[in-house]
């Protein structure tokens, strides 16, 4: 029959607190005391606190005897309570042979290591630096010696090449320990707990590593001796090196973060001299490499000056001030929350100046206060990021820094960028004109500018800097590293909520974008409002939705009898994605490409047209106030030939997505290739057709018609290059249109009345005038325009109609960009043939129909070879929607659920079980 038993606990921290936890769920057992340390000012220990809560006598004892001499009050104490067996979870006091076998049954002490080797108060260090391949922990009877008793248990566990003093504890140690704990106990009680003698071969007893002296780094060692030393005092203290400055100075250090290198020489380092290094040590991208004596490498991570832990790659940069003084009244109420959070574990009034660990806190008490923050103001805090932020004030300021990249900062916080300042539409706009890496406006190099000029009066506006393929590097290493750091950290939830708040900000400034999107490309301002921006944020708030929404499948497949397979996939990041975009829609296709890019948790650079690129740095200057990571979004304006062939060259770039002419795609596939083979997806030329049957709605066909040539100026992807109208309705067709033309207001891009702007820039618009020419020579029938409008300066297209053209002409194969309609008739008697002229083009990016006959529609849209197929309307594209081509007019998607796996990778994964 089990014993009943009366437990005394001796000890203190989470680990024995949670042993005491699980004993009361014993029915054979009753804890009589808990014995512990004193507080520390008003910080009472968590065993103590435990012991409160169920209502069992707390002692706490500064120490146990005095000269060697058990105290006569403890042992009074003590003995009051009448412990059968005492349990000695995690114990940092000696305690007296008097009390050791004051119980009955005795004493059992848990020992973290695998006795009897690594016999002391810093077994698991020893463990690690000793480079053993197993951990584990004993539960043994104490007796006299120091952790000489017999074992009563014992479990151990594979060391990992990751593990360090902390892992250990947290995966194993720790969870195992306690249980271990319990089952110990259990034995006890039921009479069949083992008195193993411990063997003398193999047993240590090591040095206390809670003496400096003792963290001190013997850096003539192996790398694998100086990794081993590392991470067997990591996180707590740290292994001590120090730094020779160059002045002669000294400093001294603690390192963290371990790992052997084997990624080859590094690039772009710099000396750090450590005392007791022969050889060169390297501050890198990565961290601090240090070689060993045998030639091998380590690298650290992670560094301690005084008491702020810094990323070791960071040991070179000139010290900025970060600190915070612009507190929201919103934000100091915060400050009070989080205060009360630090004294909740602290048990002390909290200041500015109060330092976390200083104060006595433990990496118990840093998991608390992660947790904390993070359930109070989700946030995504590392525990990490506390040794980095130890002292109140940074700690907040850094959480503020999170709570401003959750939400939008106010609108009138000025950003620090060079700009000129547009004055249009009643209206006076600050733009940024240096190019945006890294969370900040710089200029380029060499202080190369482009010349940007208003279509509409042919004036410059004003230059910006022109991005080199070294300004293209530093935006893709900026990029790279926001990948795998800062944007990480923020959850997909997170990442929906930054694109939303992006999004209200677009919204709360459309009118000021659509401004500088009509100046700069010569948009109608209301198209520019209702399409270019208006769509544009919708595109943010659609992949928004999607950021949490991203997930893979499970798999049937084959089982490998008599086992089972599990299998599968999971939808990633590609990591590091390009874009470039065109000049007809500057700011959205910036936001159909960059969305869907966002949402699937990449980071990017984007180059916009070199012709118009100010709606994109504005768009810049709003992903700061909306909380971006620096890193995420970088806008560079420049010319094709050089910054865009740098990012489709650049090998750290895994994604490019293009817009723009099918000549210019093939070239950018072709780098996209050649240089690392990274995913492409290509949206380009188009020669649209367009079919009007005779039974189609006349009002509805041509209102639709117009729009599928003339809307945006004709500078529109999927415009209709060829209009094809049955012979019956050929002519009546053409009357309406041109009525409709005469009427159409040109002019003043800004001028809510108008309907017509200007061209985007004087090539394009002379590219016009050649396309007529050749239109005319090779025998179409001008019937109107082909010219420039009269009496306007600026790059102002007169709206152009050709009849009579036959599917050899240039006109009718090559796409003109601008509106120009294209007319050809055909006989109702013969659609297959039809057909085949709609088809008979290597362009397949959209195409329309019309008539009133479901058959005709659904038989056309069964046959066309276009990736987007329109039935009695036109230039209908949605968020929702996927939209690309086939064949020269490019593959992958823009828009809708399939524009995120242009941005995604898809991993597999099988498991036998």
């Amino acid at each position: 029959m089990a014993l009943k038993m009366r437990i005394a606990i001796i000890g203190q921290s989470n680990f024995a607190a949670d042993v005491l936890e699980l004993l009361l769920d014993r029915p054979n057992i009753q804890i009589v005391g808990v014995f512990t340390i004193p507080d520390r000012g008003s910080r009472e220990d968590i065993l103590a606190t435990t012991a409160i809560i169920h209502n069992i006598p707390v002692f706490k004892f500064a120490c146990w005897r005095r000269k060697g001499v058990a105290l006569p009050e403890v042992l009074e104490q003590y003995k009051s309570v009448g412990a059968t067996l005492n349990v000695l979870p995690f114990c940092s006091q000696f305690i007296p042979m008097e009390v050791i076998d004051g119980a009955l049954l005795g004493s059992i002490c848990y020992h973290p290591s695998i006795l009897p080797r690594h016999r002391g108060a810093s077994a698991i260090s020893w463990t690690l630096i000793e480079g053993d391949e197993v951990a584990g922990f004993s539960i043994f009877w104490a007796d006299d010696g120091l952790d000489t008793g017999p074992l009563l248990l014992t479990r151990q566990t594979n060391l990992e090449p990751t593990d360090t003093l902390d892992t250990i504890y947290k995966r194993f140690l720790y969870p195992e320990g306690v249980k271990a704990m319990g089952v110990a106990v259990d034995m006890v009680a039921s009479g069949v707990a083992p008195k193993i003698i411990q063997a003398e071969v193999g047993a240590t007893y090591d040095p206390a590593m809670f003496k400096t002296e003792n963290q001190v780094i013997n850096l003539q060692a192996t790398a694998e001796k100086i990794w081993n030393f590392v991470r067997g005092l990591d996180s707590v203290p740290g292994a001590i090196a120090t730094v020779l400055h160059e002045n002669g100075t000294e400093e001294q250090i603690r390192l963290f973060g371990a790992h052997l290198y084997s990624a080859g020489p590094v690039s772009n380092g710099k000396v750090l001299r450590l005392r007791g290094l022969t050889k060169t040590a390297w501050i890198h991208s990565g961290g601090l490499l240090i070689e060993g004596t045998d030639g091998a490498f380590v690298n650290i991570r992670r560094i301690k000056r005084g008491t702020k832990v810094i990323n070791a790659s960071e040991w070179f940069k000139q010290a900025e001030d970060q600190s915070i003084t612009d507190f929201s009244e919103d934000e100091m109420v915060k400050r009070s929350l989080v205060a009360g959070i630090w004294k909740a574990i602290l048990k002390e009034d909290v200041d500015s100046s109060t330092d976390f660990f200083a104060s006595g806190a433990g990496s118990m008490d840093v998991v608390r206060l992660v947790e904390e923050v993070k359930e109070t103001f989700d946030v995504p805090l590392q525990n990490e990021q506390v040794f980095m932020a130890p002292v109140f004030e940074e700690f907040f300021s850094l959480l503020v820094r999170f709570l401003r990249q959750a939400s939008a900062c106010s609108d009138d916080q000025q950003l620090n960028f060079q700009a000129f300042t547009l004055k249009a539409n009643k209206r006076e706009i600050r733009v940024p004109t240096q190019l945006f890496i890294n969370g900040e406006f710089v200029d380029a190099d060499s202080q190369r500018t482009l010349e940007i000029v208003n279509p509409t009066n042919e004036e410059v506006l004003c230059k910006v800097a022109c991005a080199s393929a070294t300004d293209v590097d530093k935006a893709v290493q900026a990029a790279h590293s926001a990948f795998y750091g800062s944007w990480r950290q923020i959850t997909p939830r997170q990442r929906g909520q930054l694109m939303l708040n992006l999004a209200d900000l677009m919204e709360r400034n459309k009118e000021e974008l659509a401004t500088i999107e009509s100046v700069d490309s010569g948009a109608v301002y209301t198209l520019a409002l209702k399409t270019h921006v208006g769509m544009s944020i919708e595109a943010w708030r659609y992949f928004a939705g999607w950021c949490d929404k991203i997930q893979g499948n499970t798999i049937p497949v084959n089982p490998a009898r008599p086992n089972n397979i599990l299998t599968f996939t999971r939808k990633e990041p590609i990591g590091v994605c390009g874009l470039i975009t065109p000049w007809n829609y500057p700011l959205m296709m910036l936001s159909w490409k960059m969305a869907a890019c966002i949402a699937a948790g990449n980071t990017c650079l984007i180059k916009p047209a070199q012709t118009c690129p100010l709606t994109a740095l504005k768009f810049a200057e709003l992903t700061v106030r909306a909380g971006f990571p620096p890193g995420v979004i970088n806008v560079l304006p420049g010319k094709g030939s050089d910054a865009g062939q740098a990012v489709a060259d650049h090998e750290l770039v895994r994604k490019l997505g293009f817009t723009g002419s099918t000549p210019i795609g093939k070239h950018i596939m072709k780098s996209c290739a050649d240089s690392n083979l990274k995913k492409c997806s290509l949206e380009l030329g188009g020669k649209s057709p367009l079919i009007i049957f005779a039974d189609c709605d006349m009002d509805k066909a041509v209102r639709h018609g117009m729009s599928s040539v003339f809307f945006n100026k004709g500078e529109n992807c999927i415009a209709a290059g060829r209009l094809f109208v049955e012979d019956r309705i050929h002519d009546e067709f053409i009357r309406r249109v041109l009525k409709d033309l005469r009427t159409m207001t040109i002019g003043d891009p800004l001028d809510r009345s108008t309907a017509h702007g200007p061209q985007n820039h004087k090539a394009h618009f002379d590219k016009l005038l050649e396309f007529c020419r050749r239109g005319v020579d090779e025998g179409a029938k001008l019937v109107y325009g082909g010219c420039r409008v009269p009496h306007l300066k600026g790059y102002f297209f007169t709206p152009t109609v050709f009849t009579n053209v036959t599917d050899d002409m240039f006109i009718a194969q090559e796409e003109s960009f601008g509106p120009i309609m294209i007319i050809s008739k055909f006989n109702g008697s013969d659609v297959d043939s039809l057909m085949q002229r709609a088809n008979r083009t290597e362009y397949g990016l959209a195409s329309g129909v019309f008539t009133k006959d479901i058959g005709k529609a659904l038989n056309f849209a069964d046959r066309i070879e276009a990736g987007t197929v329109f039935v009695n309307l036109y230039n209908k594209t949605d968020v929702a929607a996927p939209f690309g081509g086939f064949k020269q007019s490019g593959y992958g998607k823009d828009l809708g659920q399939e524009a995120l796996n242009e941005y995604l990778k898809t991993k597999c994964v099988t498991v036998e079980y």
